[in-house]
C-alpha cells in the first residue's frame, strides 16, 4: 500500500490532518510520527485507530537511525511535516526545546528524506513532495494598516518560537535550491477549531470560561491574529500536496483579523447562548494582565498566491466556524480534561518503533 508519512500528527492540526486524510477510503495510508508529548494525543486519532491504513508511532524526529529505518520499511511517497514545538509563552520560559525539535528535528528529517529520495527511481523521484508546514510568525509584527504578509516578505521572527521556525523554512529551502529535493512550504495563519489543546487561546478561554476562572488577555488585548478553521487549513494543505510547485511557498489565511479581545468577547457571547451561567455573562471574568516579552502586535496573511495558482479559498466562515469549536469543546469534556491533565501525554498504546 502507498503511504504518506506525517510527522507530529496526534497535535491539533497534524491530528486533523490525519482524519481528514482518512475519510476519503481511496486514500494512501498514512505513517503517523509523533513524540507524544504534552500536547500530542492519542484520544485525537480514535476515529483512525481502527483503519487498517493508519499506524501510529511514538518517534522523536531528532532520532536519525529510527527515521532512516521508517523510510527504510515505509518507502512513503510524501512527507507532510507538522511535528513542532508551538507555544510562544513556552519558548520565551524554555527556548531550548523548540531549538531542538523545530530546527535540529527538521534538519534531520531533511536528511533523511533527502537520502531516501536519493534512493527512489527517477519516476518516484520526480512524484516525491516533502510538505514543511511553517507559520505566518516568521515574518514579524505589522503595523495598523500594513500590508498583509505576502510569500515575498522578509522575515523578522520575534521569539524563540518563530526564530527557530523560521530557521525550519531556511533549511527546507536550502535543501531544494543544493540537493534538489521537492519541497513545499506552507505559512500559515492561525488556526483554531477541534482538538486543539488548552493552552491556546481560543480554548483556553472557552475551558476557563466553563470552570469559572478568569479568562486572562495579554496587555490591552488589542493584538491582532488572522484565523482560519482548521479544516479549510486541512484542505489547502492537501491540495498544496497534490498540486503545488515544488521549490514554491504558499501562504494560507482566513482573511479574519480579529483582537484577542473580539475573540474573547464572542466566545463569551457563544456561551452566554449555549451553556449560560446561573447569573451574569461570562464576559465578566474578563482579566488583563501584563502583556508578554516582545509581543508581536499583528499578523495579517496575503492568500491570494494559493488562491491564483491552486484554486483554494476557505469555504467555513469565522462565525460558524467559531460556533462549531465552542459547540465541540461543549460536547468533549472528557477529551479536554484528559488533555488538560496530561493522561494521553504518555503515549503508552503507541508502537514504540525500535531503531
Amino acid at each position: 500500500m502507498p503511504h504518506i508519512l506525517v510527522t507530529g500528527g496526534a497535535g491539533f492540526i497534524g491530528g486533523n490532518f490525519v482524519l481528514r486524510w482518512l475519510s476519503d477510503p481511496t486514500a494512501d495510508g498514512v505513517v503517523n510520527v509523533d513524540k507524544l508529548t504534552y500536547a500530542g494525543h492519542r484520544a485525537t486519532l480514535a476515529g483512525a485507530h481502527l483503519d487498517p491504513r493508519h499506524r501510529l508511532l511514538q518517534l522523536d524526529i531528532c532520532d536519525f537511525a529510527a527515521l532512516q529505518e521508517l523510510f527504510g520499511e515505509y518507502r512513503p511517497r510524501a512527507v507532510v511535516h507538522f511535528a513542532a514545538e508551538s507555544h510562544v509563552d513556552r519558548s520565551i520560559q524554555g527556548p531550548a526545546a523548540f531549538i531542538q525539535t523545530n530546527l535540529v528535528g527538521t534538519f534531520t528529517l531533511l536528511d533523511v528524506a533527502r537520502a531516501y529520495w536519493h534512493s527512489l527511481d527517477s519516476e518516484s523521484r520526480a512524484a516525491f513532495r516533502f510538505l514543511h508546514v511553517s507559520t505566518d510568525e516568521v515574518f514579524g509584527s505589522l503595523g495598523p494598516g500594513a500590508p498583509r504578509f505576502s510569500e515575498t516578505t522578509p522575515y523578522r521572527p520575534n521569539s524563540p518560537y518563530s526564530a527557530s521556525k523560521a530557521g525550519a523554512d531556511h533549511l527546507v529551502r536550502a535543501y531544494h535550491h543544493t540537493y534538489g529535493l521537492p519541497v513545499i512550504t506552507a505559512n500559515c495563519s492561525n488556526g483554531y477549531g477541534p482538538y486543539q489543546f488548552p493552552e491556546k487561546l481560543i480554548p483556553k478561554i472557552i475551558t476557563n470560561a466553563l470552570a469559572g476562572k478568569p479568562l486572562p488577555l495579554y496587555g490591552d488585548g488589542l493584538n491582532v491574529r488572522d484565523w482560519l478553521f482548521v479544516g479549510d487549513l486541512c484542505s489547502a494543505l492537501c491540495e498544496i500536496l497534490a498540486n503545488g510547485r515544488a521549490g514554491e511557498s504558499y501562504n494560507v489565511g482566513g482573511g479574519n483579523e480579529r483582537s484577542n479581545l473580539q475573540i474573547a468577547h464572542a466566545l463569551c457571547d457563544l456561551l452566554d447562548e449555549l451553556r449560560p451561567k446561573d447569573k451574569g455573562s461570562y464576559r465578566e471574568q474578563i482579566r488583563f494582565v501584563e502583556d508578554r516579552p516582545g509581543h508581536d502586535r499583528r499578523y495579517a496573511v496575503d492568500a491570494g498566491k494559493i488562491r491564483r495558482d491552486l484554486g483554494w479559498e476557505p469555504k467555513v466562515s469565522f462565525d460558524s466556524g467559531l460556533r462549531s469549536t465552542v459547540q465541540w469543546f461543549l460536547d468533549n469534556p472528557a477529551w479536554v480534561q484528559a488533555a488538560v491533565h496530561g493522561e494521553e501525554s504518555a503515549g503508552t498504546s503507541a508502537e514504540q518503533h525500535a531503531s
